[in-house]
């Protein structure tokens, strides 16, 4: 295949000179193409635009020529690797991933290891010398597709093998998993896409206030196996700290297993050092590679990586979900280093993000004499003070609950963003559990232990997701002051020089109209009118974006408020929507 451009709901990102747009290949696709013009190592891929999402909801189907493009792509990618999809010999097998034009990590479905069957599980081993690892191959293949195509809702990730796990998913939907990889294929395709309108995208979208007609693209890369030898493995690396922001490398290897295995958390990884240890030289390309990324993206990247047989590839790169502490950090010192102005620092964070990092905190020595339950990776930085519960459906049911699972999926999303805490028995700092609690500014602790579920649920506990325990009680709290925090002072200052009135602790203008009678939670129902001549206002409801501008739209010269940066950052996004 030597060009796209009769390709009508395709695009080949390695035939592809010009940048691709984003909205009709998804950001993971567009990440390909970013890292591969890089120069980096990235398997070949061809992507399901977009477009192709939204005629399957519209008409129903699947797009009319679908099939043919497809049949295209694999093509392309059989020429590429020499490598035949369904053969006997030099097999090509393929992953299947989500990829909307708005990061949703975690939200959407990702099939690995697609287009494996009998007759390719015996090409592999005779490939690979290995019949152990192309055994393994295919199990993992049979339970990823039962689970996301099949709908089988029985536990299939502790199945001694594919014959055992056929007979869970025909015991449990009364299907199969066929043997035809172009049907695997369609199947698939179809499954991302149906995954775009599942309850956990819709109540992350939701959250987000993110569109619902965005639809998915559909990546279809060639494998690449971390779990093939000895010598294979894969990872998470996120170029700057997502819990703190620190200008260091951050992730987790694991040896011999592939990316799901790390991201859903069932398996506890090991930090990068292993991987420094192991392989130096691996780890020193990734290391580059890292530092492209993130000069490249003028950001913190989150970059998922695969290791095979001492050959690194990259697999994804994408900004970094962060807590609101490395949010404030990263944006501070991409100023230091000269990749930002301090204005576009100021929209690197939001008026939420700098709420979160003003809540309470343990008080100081409350936490001397009392009772630690339990103790784990700290995965997202916060306090928490609630009710255990153990499944999504309560955390929903029991408002500031706290939800302990022995690992997250995708499935548990809608309970996460209920929860006031997420506590997991399993998984890493770069497991699905701290990923999303990341994303949503949940505090969030990891990696508790076997029995963590039992011994928490039904108690009110104390989560400190700072320091990775949870204590027996309710403990005091106390309050932060944002002038001692040399980051938050530094964007208070650039806000203040960018801000269209002043934000003070205490009333310098007159006249002064105090609304601190109106509940913040009746904001756009009650929002008073303000008397004209009005140079200063006071009161919650002028602490919300919504308060900030009517407060600006009426002519007010001052906002008096405890917090000034989160009324200076509403107040300068708002300024910049008008200007």
């Amino acid at each position: 295949m030597s060009t796209t451009t009769s390709l009508q709901w395709l695009v080949v990102p390695d035939e592809v000179a010009a940048e691709p747009s984003r909205d009709l290949v998804g950001g993971k696709a567009w990440s390909l193409w970013r890292m591969r013009s890089l120069g980096l190592r990235v398997p070949p891929a061809f992507v399901v635009t977009t477009e192709a999402c939204t005629a399957y909801f519209a008409d129903g189907h699947m797009p009319e020529g679908l099939d043919e493009e497809l049949a295209a792509g694999i093509r392309f990618l059989e020429h590429k690797l020499g490598r035949t999809f369904g053969g006997s010999e030099r097999p090509l097998l393929v992953s299947v991933r989500s990829g909307a034009a708005i990061s949703m990590p975690g939200m959407m479905d990702t099939i690995l290891d697609l287009g494996c069957n009998d007759t390719v599980e015996a090409a592999l081993a005779a490939e690979s010398g290995d019949p152990d690892f192309a055994a393994e191959v295919h199990r993992r293949f049979t339970g990823f597709y039962g689970r996301l195509v099949l709908g089988c809702t029985e536990d299939l990730d502790d199945l001694p093998d594919t014959t055992a796990v056929r007979a869970a998913i025909a015991e449990d939907v009364d299907a199969t998993v066929p043997a035809d990889p172009w049907e695997q294929l369609r199947a698939a395709v179809a499954a991302v896409f149906e995954s775009s309108r599942s309850r956990r995208a819709l109540a992350y979208r939701k959250h987000y206030g993110i569109p619902d007609d965005l639809g998915t693209a559909v990546t279809i890369q060639a494998m690449v196996f971390g779990n093939l030898d000895d010598d294979s493995g894969t990872g998470v690396l996120f170029t700057r700290n997502p819990v703190d922001g620190t200008r260091e490398p951050y992730g987790e290897y694991l040896a011999k297993g592939q990316g799901e295995d790390v991201v859903s958390g069932r398996i506890t990884p090991e930090p990068l050092s292993y991987l420094a240890a192991r392989w130096p030289s691996v780890h020193a390309e990734l290391l580059e590679a890292a530092e492209c990324l993130d000069r490249e993206g003028r950001d913190a990247q989150d970059i998922e990586f695969t290791v095979q047989s001492g050959e690194l590839f990259l697999l994804q790169s994408r900004p970094a979900k962060r807590t609101a502490r490395a949010a404030v950090r990263i944006a501070v010192e991409l100023v230091d280093e000269g990749v930002l102005e301090p204005d576009e620092a100021l929209s690197r964070v939001t008026v939420d993000q700098i709420r979160t990092l003003l809540r309470p905190e343990i008080a100081s020595g409350a936490a001397d004499d009392a009772e630690v339950l339990v103790s784990g990776v700290p995965a997202s930085p916060g306090v928490a003070t609630g009710l255990v519960v153990d499944t999504p459906e309560a955390a929903q049911a029991t408002p500031g609950s706290i939800l302990v699972r022995k690992s997250t999926s995708p499935d548990d999303v809608h309970g996460m963003i209920a929860a006031s805490a997420v506590i997991t028995e399993q998984g890493g700092s770069t497991s699905h559990a701290a990923v999303v609690s990341r994303a949503l500014d949940t505090p969030c602790v990891v990696g508790c232990g076997a029995g963590t579920v039992t011994a928490l649920v039904g108690r009110t506990v104390t989560v400190d997701a700072t320091t990775g325990r949870v204590y027996a009680g309710e403990l005091p709290t106390s309050a932060v002051d944002e002038s001692e925090d040399d980051d938050l002072r530094r964007l208070t200052e650039w806000a203040e020089r960018a801000a269209p009135l002043t934000v003070s602790t205490t009333a310098v203008l007159e006249p002064v109209f105090d609304a601190d009678a109106t509940a913040i939670d009746d904001l756009g129902e009650k929002l008073p009118d303000i008397p004209a001549g009005t140079k200063s206002v006071r009161g919650g409801i002028f602490c919300a974006p919504d308060g900030v501008r009517a407060a600006i739209d009426a002519g007010v010269e001052e906002i008096v408020t405890a917090h000034r940066l989160p009324v200076l950052l509403a107040a300068v996004a708002h300024h910049r929507r008008i200007s």
